[in-house]
């Protein structure tokens, strides 16, 4: 309980932002939202040391999810180009500093995160395809993979010489589903399926769905409360510390009250030493020991690999129970912590109690060669096949491990609601392709019947986060919502030629990060006297960032009204402040700099994206997701700038389906 104490406390009290799994956040930066304090020296640090102290301490969680996070905290360092602590220049990789440049960077360092986890380097490139990035590209495709390949590799290296074959390297990955002893490589067994079988990933597909379902459900709930009344540090540092003794009281009471000892043998030694415990012949383990007190892959390779006869389906169902509702609550706590190895349990779990009920129940079945050349038996056996009699188990019914799989990969997919990456990940994981078909079968089927009752994990975190993230998508029925229904007025904006003062005092109040350029609005009378004209602020020039103007004032880019401005800046001087945190109130701004002008036609963008005040809500959705943009300005027939549209402005918005039924709401945006 101490050493969780101790991840809660460094996570919640150095780094907020290295709570979970990062993936949501990850995600929403993708999206184009900047979340402050997301991809720093600081967090990386918290975000290693806390899910090690989150392992140690007992916590039913996996690393898998903050890998992610570091991989993209350390791919958008090299955008950064400055030394740790210090902050001084190292003038390496200039031209990464840019917001495009950073956000590949970081699409990158995500899927060699996912490639080091797993050892799965392509499943790592397509989760950030899928799960991760907005944007996308060719050229990003081939340096994403070779990113991903090169963790794998390094990974592999570094494995393999913790276990002194330095040269030899059979580690790819740190969660690998195959058992590697002494070099030898063990895989499944048995992975060929029947078609007769199909049926029954069907109903895998269902099951995970639905547990899916109610974990989300029920830690959207826990996530409410806990920001309504779990708001105080040291109440974060508690829960943890509650839910730690929870977790350890819970399987020791379990291991001594059952004291279920069997004979199976374990797939490794180490997991046999540790299943001993409370059994009283040497070759007996305890079955609910090998299960609570060993590590959380071993736990998962066990589960794949022991044999029939290793767990009882009383075992099994009291472990489900107990893990479930214990994965439940500790994501969300305020450790670094990722979900994929609790979901991929979960699902094995259950899916080797169903492979178990279907050798009870029917322990053989003719196979459909039999009835092949009579067509009258032929209509039977079909008939029977869409029955509910199909879906039982086949002429293997020794081998639970490909159950377990399906079962993990079914949960995972119902819970975080991807599909290609996950089979792509788990084929890589377990070194065959032979249940390629299945796997992608029921995480599809658990993705739609998920998505029936409530939206994704990911998904729900950035929701109640209020992230202003847009979805790949634009929400129906809105149609005939037009730009100049949402915009935000009035619009603050500045003249190509601005007084100092003007400038220090709108920065001083304003947090847009942008700033429409116009010339004073057309004062010629209409042909049309008597029809009030619409509320306008000038004709579109262009747009100035925030960054642009702070750092025009630090090198005092500026001159007394009717004297010669001072020369351009150059393009380098602005990247050298790429991401560096400063405001207008560490400027030393005098009363006579006031007075003076600032020349911004040299470095405005002459040519922002406009759209006209009649351009539909699904269009605007379009424009921000594809082309990363955090606000885009409107203007009228006349170009002269009417209003503005923020991420904040679309992203309230939200329509989704549950249950069959489409609801819209306007959501609380927060400001990060």
């Amino acid at each position: 309980m101490i050493i969780s104490i101790a991840a809660s406390a460094l996570v919640t009290y150095t780094a907020p932002k290295a709570a979970g799994s990062g993936i949501p956040l990850i995600k929403a930066y993708l999206n184009g939202v900047k979340i402050p304090g997301l991809l720093r020296l600081r967090t990386l640090i918290a975000k290693g040391l806390g899910v090690i102290l989150s392992l140690l301490g007992g916590l039913l969680c996996g690393k898998e999810g903050p890998m992610v996070h570091s991989g993209s905290i350390i791919a958008a360092g090299f955008g950064r180009g400055r030394l740790p602590f210090c902050g001084k220049d190292c003038l390496l990789f200039e031209e990464l500093r840019s917001d495009h440049e950073i956000r590949d960077l970081v699409s990158g360092g995500a899927a060699a995160g996912v490639s080091a986890a797993f050892g799965a380097p392509v499943g790592g490139t397509l989760f950030s395809v899928e799960e991760a990035a907005s944007f996308w590209s060719n050229e990003l495709t081939w340096r994403v993979v070779f990113a991903a390949m090169t963790a794998t590799f390094f990974t592999n290296l570094f494995l393999s010489a913790t276990i002194g074959h330095f040269t030899q390297l059979s580690s790819p990955g740190l969660v690998r589903m195959l058992i590697v002893r002494s070099l030898e490589t063990i895989f499944l067994e048995d992975m060929a399926f029947d078609l007769i079988e199909f049926p029954i990933f069907v109903l895998m597909g269902v099951i995970g769905g639905l547990i899916g379902a109610l974990f989300v459900i029920i830690n959207y709930k826990l996530t409410v409360f806990r920001y309504r009344y779990v708001r105080k540090k040291w109440m974060m540092v508690a829960e943890t510390a509650f839910i730690a003794m929870a977790t350890a009281l819970a399987g020791f009471l379990l291991i001594y009250s059952l004291n279920d000892c069997t004979t199976a043998e374990p797939y490794d030694e180490h997991h046999a030493t540790i299943a001993k415990v409370f059994c009283k012949g040497n070759h007996e383990h305890n079955a609910l020991t090998s299960l609570f007190l060993s590590t959380p892959e071993s736990t998962l390779k066990g589960l794949l690999h022991d044999k029939a006869g290793s767990y009882s389906i009383t075992t099994l169902c009291i472990f489900l129970v107990v893990f479930f509702f214990l994965s439940v609550w500790t994501y969300g706590l305020s450790i670094s912590s990722g979900v994929f190895i609790p979901c991929l349990t979960i699902g094995a779990v259950w899916g080797r109690l169903l492979g178990i009920g279907c050798m009870k129940l029917f322990p053989h079945l003719i196979p459909i060669n039999v009835f092949i050349n009579n067509s009258i038996y032929l209509s039977i056996y079909l008939s029977i096949y869409l029955s509910i009699y199909l879906s039982i188990y086949t002429h293997k019914t020794n081998n639970l491990g490909k159950f377990a799989l399906l079962g993990a990969a079914s949960q995972l997919g119902g819970i975080v609601r991807t599909t290609v990456s996950i089979m792509v990940i788990l084929v890589e994981c377990t070194g065959d392709i032979t249940l390629g078909l299945p796997l992608m079968m029921v995480l599809i089927i658990s993705k739609w019947v998920g998505d029936f009752f409530s939206t994704g994990l990911y998904e729900m975190n950035i929701h109640v986060a209020g992230i202003p993230m847009l979805p790949s998508e634009p929400p129906p029925m809105f149609e005939d919502v037009k730009a100049s229904d949402i915009m935000s007025k009035p619009v603050v904006c500045v003249h190509p030629i601005c007084s100092v003062g003007k400038l220090v005092d709108l920065l001083k109040v304003e947090t847009s990060c942008g700033f429409p350029v116009v010339d004073f609005p057309d004062e010629r009378p209409t042909l049309n006297i008597s029809r009030k004209r619409p509320e306008t602020y000038g004709k579109m020039k262009g747009l100035i960032l925030k960054s642009q103007l702070l750092v025009l004032l630090k090198y005092r880019i500026f001159a007394a009204e009717g004297a010669v401005q001072p020369r351009c800046l150059k393009s380098a001087k602005f990247r050298d402040f790429y991401n560096v945190n400063f405001t207008i109130s560490d400027l030393n701004i005098t009363d006579s700099d006031r007075e003076c002008v600032m020349d911004l036609r040299k470095y405005m963008a002459n040519n922002p994206f406009t759209v006209h005040s009649t351009c539909s809500l699904p269009r605007l959705f379009r424009l921000f997701r594809g082309l990363g943009l955090r606000h885009l300005i409107i203007v009228n027939d006349r170009n002269e700038v009417t209003g503005m549209v923020s991420r904040k402005d679309l992203a309230k918005f939200r329509a989704e389906a549950k249950r069959g039924i489409v609801q819209i709401e306007t959501l609380e945006i927060s400001d990060l």
